[in-house]
């Protein structure tokens, strides 16, 4: 009950802190309440918080209910008062802390904590919030609005599948991709408007490789058929997306098994490096000044999106056929395909082989020949849907990543 009671205090003591510091603390704009009255709110709220553990819910509403029509009272004096701008930031700051106090009263500490970090952040980035508020525009504003009805409201109604009569088709995972494939869109486009086209698609390339490289690699190619002159930058974002590939395999194999991971290192810390000196090459062009693209349309590209997740799930099944039908030349065969399909997919179960067969070395060869695939794959799309300048640069890129992986895979084999 002690530790509940000072955590709660310290939630009302991190918001006094902050609201003394940032307003005046006397004459006619000053705020109702500073230190000590906010740390009184905390401990107030952890009060209410324990009496309501000790399911003593009616003595929990009276304080909480003394509390909040306090800092009513408040806001109403202050309002009526000329001189005082019309401001309910400390009013609410003391509502909330009252709720927090609450928490950390009930036990949730955690919670209540993280919560109060939150809030004193918002409240002491008050200008640089405003600032980016000013600078949404109306596009800005209809294209988030619009991602959060396709991963909010539409992903979670969908029904999960599989439907085996429908190759095993799965609504929800299909539009999975839909999302991600408008989240690349508009984090492509809101990268642009603030660090330039070059380091915009470079920085949407790395973020996207962490989900999905070759959606990165099919949504960038397509693009540059629409926008040729930026089709160097476009194809970087491709090299950015593959070079995450690789050190995602390192980080889940360390995660699954120590000796997979350093048996997998000789392997794909050169590919690794090559990507990274790649980038870093790249970031150190010249860019075009930041701001928002010349395109009129939606910066999710839904229609776009919903193309490509439609070839995604063909392709999937035609993978899937091949598999079951044909089955795999032995245990590099199956690495192909897993690397074409899905790196995790390839790195979880060649990790199974390894404690299956006792074969680590053999594992990691085989995770080698599937990212060495992958990359390969990538390339072939990008030369097949991207023009121009993008299969130039892809071509070099990954023709560097996929040389660097050949070398250290013949190295690491031979020795």
């Amino acid at each position: 009950m002690a530790e509940r009671l000072a955590i709660a205090a310290l939630i009302g003591l991190a918001a006094g802190v902050e609201r003394e510091w940032s307003g005046p603390a006397s004459g006619p704009k000053r705020r109702f309440a500073g230190l000590r009255t906010f740390l009184m709110f905390g401990l107030l709220g952890g009060t209410a918080g324990l009496l309501l553990a000790a399911n003593e819910g009616l003595s929990a509403a009276v304080l909480l209910a003394g509390g909040a029509c306090f800092i009513i009272a408040a806001y109403v004096m202050a309002v009526r008062r000329p001189e005082q701008p019309l401001d309910g930031t400390t009013e609410g700051a003391a509502l909330v802390v009252l709720g927090l106090g609450v928490l950390a009263g009930l036990g949730h500490l955690g919670l209540a904590t993280g919560s109060i970090a939150v809030v004193v952040f918002a409240l002491g980035e008050k200008k640089r919030l405003h600032w980016l508020v000013r600078r949404i525009g109306q596009t800005e504003m209809h294209a988030t609005l619009q991602f959060l009805v396709l991963a909010l409201v539409i992903l979670p109604l969908l029904p999960t599948g599989p439907y085996q009569s429908l190759w095993g088709f799965r609504p929800r995972a299909l539009w999975g991709i839909v999302v991600l494939l408008s989240g690349l869109n508009f984090a492509g486009y809101l990268a642009q408007r603030a660090v330039g086209v070059t380091r915009g698609y470079v920085l949407t390339g790395l973020l996207g490789g962490i989900a999905s490289s070759t959606a990165v690699t099919v949504q960038f190619s397509r693009r540059s058929r629409a926008e040729p002159e930026h089709g160097a930058a476009l194809g970087l974002g491709i090299v950015a997306a593959c070079s995450v590939v690789p050190a995602r395999v390192l980080l889940l194999s360390l995660v699954l098994s120590t000796s997979l991971a350093r048996a997998l290192l000789p392997y794909l810390l050169p590919p690794v490096l090559a990507g990274i000196a790649m980038i870093v090459v790249s970031l150190r062009q010249p860019s075009p000044p930041a701001g928002a693209p010349p395109d009129a349309r939606s910066p999710l590209r839904v229609g776009s999106a919903v193309q490509m997740a439609l070839v995604f799930q063909v392709a999937l099944i035609a993978i899937e056929y091949v598999r079951s039908t044909w089955g795999s030349a032995g245990l590099l065969g199956s690495a192909v395909l897993l690397g074409i399909a899905d790196a995790d997919a390839l790195t979880i179960s060649m990790h199974q082989v390894a404690l299956g067969m006792n074969a680590t070395s053999l594992a990691a060869h085989g995770i080698a020949a599937g990212v060495l695939a992958s990359t390969l794959f990538k390339l072939l799309v990008a030369a097949s849907l991207g023009i121009g300048a993008l299969r130039r640069w892809t071509t070099i890129g990954l023709g560097v990543i996929a040389a660097a992986l050949v070398v250290a895979a013949w190295l690491a084999w031979t020795n």
